[in-house]
């Protein structure tokens, strides 16, 4: 089970930014591997805590990670942050240089960390997806036509000449302070320490060409509307030896016709007719995971709220499932006979049609707010 990422960096969850990064910072230092070499514990904590930097320095990311926690970022053939295999130590030094002050990633000489070669990791891709209240109640696997840019056939690299393949080029100051080194990515090869030799016609000037391509994406059951999950490896690929990048899923979920979704929760609206209620009867209801029947007791008044547990959509947490509300309408009719009128006159003053609310009998507010509350 992953950690916590408040935990990791040591925080509580109402750290603030400059909190967040001072934590990481500290995190980082003390566990780089040029501080630590060949210390495979120290290494993993490196991980550990570049990949809760990358979620909680990211306003959106945080969001989303204090709501669903790590689930908020699966789904499909990998996980989220750097836990899917997207990053790598190098990417972590290219993506948080400045953190340490240095512009690639080091500690400006201080650990020899500025030679570093850089990675370079491909664009990502966003796609939207359309799901049904039944395929989010239950989980689905959906296939996706993906038009991507991958490394064409015939295409050939070899070390770039500015940089020598380090992927940086270096540059020594003199300052008041001493002689100071910073490093930075090479500008002829962007940081891959490798350049085009030889590429087909059809490819662009990376070497590139694009493909349409068939992804399988499991989505989970419980997602929301608007979250994103991240399948590693699947957009667009980079040049020379770099990793591709990631394929991010929109979740937009499609309006039920019959039923209202609010969290984990549904609301139905049931209509019943006026004989109905005052003799009882059953009746069957939509449901995300097909019809049920329920009971209409003799008696029901308009506005009685009838809950079935279990009935609603799974959490995205694992923690068990939301319940189904179904909003009982007594149906008044507008015109009736004339039979069915005078039926009713002789009704009016009868005792059983005059309105004889119980305690226990709720206003329409007090249900509004027991909702709510």
């Amino acid at each position: 089970m992953k950690k916590d990422y408040y935990e990791i960096l040591g925080l509580q969850k109402n750290a603030t930014a400059s909190e967040i990064k001072k934590a990481y910072r500290k995190k980082a230092i003390e566990f780089h591997p040029d501080k630590n070499p060949d210390d495979t514990t120290a290494e993993e904590k490196f991980k550990e805590a570049a990949e809760a930097y990358e979620i909680l320095s990211d306003d959106n990311k945080k969001a989303r990670y204090d709501q669903y926690g790590h689930q908020a970022f699966e789904g499909g053939q990998g996980g989220g942050g750097f836990g899917g295999g997207g990053m790598n130590m190098d990417d972590i030094f290219s993506q948080f240089g400045d953190i340490f002050g240095g512009g690639g990633g080091g500690f400006g000489g201080g650990f020899g960390g500025g030679q570093r070669q850089r990675t370079v990791k491909g664009s990502n891709l966003r796609i939207r997806v359309t799901l049904t209240l039944e395929e989010i109640a239950n989980g689905v696997e959906k296939k996706l036509k993906v038009k991507r840019k991958v490394q064409a056939s015939g295409t050939t690299y070899k070390t770039c000449s500015t940089c020598n393949g380090a992927g940086q080029v270096t540059r020594i100051t003199n300052t008041i302070l001493g002689r100071m080194q910073t490093a930075a990515a090479c500008p002829t090869c962007q940081g891959s320490g490798q350049i085009i030799d030889k590429k087909p016609s059809n490819a662009d000037a990376q070497g590139l060409i694009s493909e349409e391509e068939t992804v399988a994406v499991k989505i989970p059951a419980g997602v929301v509307d608007g979250m994103q999950l991240k399948v590693s490896g699947k957009g667009n690929a980079a040049p020379g030896n770099g990793i591709s990048g990631d394929l991010l899923v929109v979740i937009q979920e499609e309006e039920h016709p019959k039923l209202q979704r609010e969290g984990d929760n549904l609301h139905y609206d049931l209509y019943v007719s006026l004989p109905d209620a005052i003799l009882g009867a059953s009746q069957d209801i939509e449901t995300v995971t097909g019809k049920v029947r329920i009971k209409i007791e003799a008696g029901m008044q308009s506005g009685k709220i009838l809950r079935l547990r279990g009935k609603g959509i799974p959490s995205i947490n694992g923690y068990g499932k939301g319940d189904l509300l179904v909003h009982v309408n007594v149906w008044t009719p507008k015109t009736l006979s004339k039979e069915q009128k005078i039926f009713f006159e002789s009704m009016r003053e009868d005792e059983h049609f005059s309105p004889k609310p119980e305690n226990s009998d709720k206003s329409f507010f007090e249900k509004v707010k027991d909702m709510f509350a």
